[in-house]
Parts: C-alpha cells; structure tokens; sequence
C-alpha cells in the first residue's frame, strides 16, 4: 500500500466524479456515451487502477513473473496515451477544429497508432531501475509514451490558444490552469520518472474537464435559463397568433447563420463562443416589444393604415427599452447589450431604408443583421392572421432579391447556401 497511497486518493476523486456524472446525466436524462468524456472518465479509472498496480510490480519485481510485469505496464502506458490522446480529440471537438472529412481522421489517428505499435513491440525491452524512494520501469515503451503525451499536451495547448476566443470566456482561465497543471506534472514525471505521478495528471485533467465543461446540473441550469427565456418569448408571440414555431426557428436559423459565418472565415473576430451564445439567448427576444402594442393592431386581418403602421414599428425601439428595464439589472452586461441590439435594430435594413433609425450597411450591428436575415425568412414562410405562408421556394426568393438592398449580401449569400440545412429546420420544428 505504501507505494500505491497516491493512487488510491486519485482513484477515489475521479470515482466520485464519475458517481457524481452518471447519476446526474441518468437524473436529467442525458444519453450516455454522447460525449468522449463519458469515455474519458471510464478510461482514466482504469489508467489510475494500472498506474496504482504498477506501482506495486514495479517495486516487488524479484517476487512476479518478468512477463506478467511488462504486460501490467504495457497495459498501463497504453491507457495513458490513450487517455491524453483522447482529451486532445475533447480540446478539438470542444474548440470546433475536430475534422469531419474521413482522410483528415486518418491523418490524426496515425501518431497515436504508431505510438501504440512502438511500446508494444518494445515492451520486451522494458527495464525496472531501483531509485531512491521507489523503483520505476524505463526503456524505449517508456520514453515514447512519455513523447506522445508530452506532444499531445502541446498540441492541446497550441489549440487552447489558436482558438481562445471560440472558449466561452468564463471557462478559459479554468481550461487553462488544469491544461498547464497535467502539463507540469507531464514534465516532471519525465524528468523524475521514480516519483510516479501519472495518475495526477490524468485525476487534475478530469476534475477540470468536469468542472468547466461537463457538469451536468451547471448544463442543466443553463438549459432551464434558454427555456424560460424561450416560453417567456413565446408568450409575447403567442399576441399577433403566433404558435412559439416562429421563435424556435428563428433561433435555430440564427445559429446556423452565426456558426456558418465563422466556420467560413468571416467576422472571426467578433462571432466568439460567447458571442454566438449570447446570441442565440437574445434571439427568442427580438419581438418582445409586440408586448406593448395594441392587439386590435397586432392580429388585423386586413391592410393596416399608415398609422397602425407606425404603432407596429414602434416595437423595435420598445423591445429594446423592455430590455433594458427587465434584464439591465441582472449584472450580465454582455447578454443584455445583445439582446438589446436584435431587439431594437433587427428592422434595420442594408440600405438605410429600415427602422427605428434608419442605420444602414455596417452601422446595423451584426447580431441584428443576422436576425434580419432569419426573421424575415420565418416571417413569410408562416402564416399570419392576413396571410397565408408563402412557398418555401418563394421565401428563398425575397432573401435573395434583399440581399444588398434589405440584408447584408454576406449573410445572405452565406444563407441561401445553406438551403438544405434551412429546409430542414423548418420541417423539423
């Protein structure tokens, strides 16, 4: 036991975690293996389990077979690149860079497999050297798993830091502190290979992973927020006889248009994780101002006069008031500001010619620029008190002829390429 205490106190953290994660995900009805890091968590018990059992041989190798021993080891550097491997592929699905064409997958796969190739047909020739406080295994399986997780801890870093503004902003100090803290430990570990603190790394790399990216009550509680602000939008729809389909899709067609812009090299800059989140939270609350026009006004069947109109045009600027006044105390600054945005600018036109101020071209904020593009689209795909919805093929054709005059020709363009995708939110939802 005296050699393997550090590994029991691992093994006991990231149990509890696992514990922890798997009830909750069972609580909240998460579908298990929908995420690497539920393999991730199974991965490093078993690593713990090795490294803990490693320990032990690797100080008692007068009294176990040789063979026995390697295989225990072999086993053991297998997991912990595995395992480090795996948490690099988490960094880049996390980050968005995961590749999704099936020849770049290969090309990621190879380091990793030749790795895995290298410890076992060197295994034979693995050695266990006597140190000061405890012995400790060496050879080439050794030095080349000590190469892949120190490269992959790197590569992960290197990620980390390309891709930092896609990091939600609350999460990048904390991703930060557990990627350098396995990363300290890697190079320690090399450099003093008898103080056995592989399973440390692998414990502060879950516990980090878990804190910041996947506990299931924190997800959950943001879930319950995006709802309420749905249901709560959808009740303001519900005036001009809306059904709350408008909303969803709205919000879907935003999402899709702000991660296609992004992944398309454009607005890279502005559209960060935080950005598209805040967003795709604000867009639900774009009509919000309808709250306060008349319903005589907002569900006419028939033409409505030039001052009724007006009346209607007002719940841009009312929107963004309503905002101001409800969430302005709330301390989320950044959220907030969004919101106000597409809800004031969101009938801002390319060309001056919209509402409430007639800003035009770049002066229109881009979050109300792409919710232009996907209200618009929504709008006259759904049938209305005065109207019924126009063909989709028609509602493809009013984007198209708007781009330049009614919408930025950007996101425009960036939309009707994406037809499909379009096509299928709206016969989903």
């Amino acid at each position: 036991m005296e050699y393997c205490r550090l590994q029991i106190g691992c093994l006991i953290i990231v149990s509890y975690i696992a514990f922890i994660y798997f009830r909750e995900c069972k609580r909240y009805h998460k579908n298990l293996n929908s995420s690497i890091f539920d393999e991730i968590l199974v991965l490093s018990i078993v690593c713990i389990i090795l490294d803990g059992i490693t320990a032990i041989t690797v100080n008692y190798s007068d009294r176990i077979n040789p063979v026995w021993n390697k295989l225990i080891h072999m086993f053991f550097l297998i997991g912990i690149d595995t395992t480090v491997y795996m948490m690099f592929g988490y960094m880049l699905k996390m980050t968005g860079v995961f590749p999704v064409k099936k020849w770049k997958k290969i090309i990621l796969h190879v380091p990793y497999i030749a790795n895995i190739i290298i410890v076992i047909a060197n295994i034979k020739s693995l050695e266990f050297r006597e140190g000061t406080y405890s012995d400790y295994s060496m050879g080439v399986s050794a030095y080349t798993c000590f190469a892949m997780v120190g490269i992959y801890f790197l590569l992960t870093l290197i990620v980390f830091f390309q891709r930092w503004h896609y990091i939600e902003g609350n999460k990048r100090i904390g991703i930060l502190t557990y990627l350098l803290g396995g990363g300290s430990i890697t190079i320690a570990q090399a450099l003093f290979p008898e103080i056995l603190l592989s399973g440390v790394a692998v414990t502060l790399m879950v516990v980090g992973i878990y804190m910041n990216m996947e506990d299931p009550v924190l997800n959950e509680i943001a879930r319950y927020h995006s709802e309420m602000v749905m249901g709560f939008a959808t009740l303001v729809e519900n005036k001009d006889g809306s059904t709350g389909g408008h909303i969803r899709r709205t919000t879907a067609y935003v999402k899709l248009l702000a991660e296609e812009l992004r992944a398309r090299g454009y607005y890279k800059e502005i559209l960060t994780k935080d950005y598209i989140r805040n967003l795709c939270e604000a867009a639900p609350m774009h009509d919000i101002g309808k709250i306060a026009v008349p319903d005589v006004v907002l569900q006419k069947p028939g033409r409505l006069t030039e001052e009724e109109f007006e009346i209607i045009k007002g719940h841009a600027s009312k929107g963004g008031e309503i905002i101001e006044e409800t969430f302005g105390h709330l301390g989320d600054k950044e959220y907030t500001g969004m919101a106000y945005r597409v809800a004031r600018y969101h009938h801002e036109k390319w060309n001056g010619k919209g509402y409430p101020e007639g800003l035009k071209r770049h002066e229109i904020p881009l979050c109300a620029r792409i919710m232009a593009v996907a209200d618009v689209f929504d709008a006259v795909s759904e049938k209305r008190c005065y109207r019924d919805a126009m063909p989709l093929e028609k509602c493809f054709a009013i984007i198209s002829e708007g781009s330049g005059r009614d919408f930025d020709p950007m996101i425009a363009e960036v939309f009707l390429e994406c037809r499909d995708k379009v096509e299928k939110i709206h016969e989903k939802l």
